[in-house]
């Protein structure tokens, strides 16, 4: 999975939509009541829409060439989420909080996968 891709979904994981509006140097985003689209520096692009428990993510990445789009599922303190990019790789993981740390693993068709943990105060 590329880097831009692996930051912006652990982003999104951090943020549970805390969505901050403009964020200097990160990305410009908009918002309206359930929909959440950013453009960062870099020219990547991506949005989130909510529906219930259920995030719906699509994106663009630009270093790449690709779009992606992801499904998160929320059932209590774990999310499962899995997701495609347009070059064909696929992807599944989950994450689940414990307190202040959230305990994230995933795995991908392009053969990366990876367990680590974040914590709001030491970050990961």
């Amino acid at each position: 999975m590329r880097i831009a891709l692996k930051c912006s979904l652990l982003s999104l994981a951090l943020l549970t939509f805390n969505a901050w509006g403009q964020i200097p140097g990160l990305a410009t985003c908009t918002r309206t009541a359930n929909l959440l689209a950013c453009i960062d520096a870099e020219g990547n692009a991506y949005s989130v829409n909510t529906v219930g428990s259920t995030m719906y993510l699509r994106g663009f990445e630009k270093v790449g060439r690709r779009y992606w789009a992801q499904t998160n599922s929320r059932y209590g303190q774990l999310t499962f989420f899995t997701g495609i990019a347009s070059d064909g790789e696929a992807w599944v993981g989950y994450n689940r909080r414990v307190g202040w740390t959230t305990i994230n693993r995933f795995s991908s068709s392009g053969g990366s996968s990876a367990k680590f943990t974040c914590s709001r105060i030491t970050g990961c």
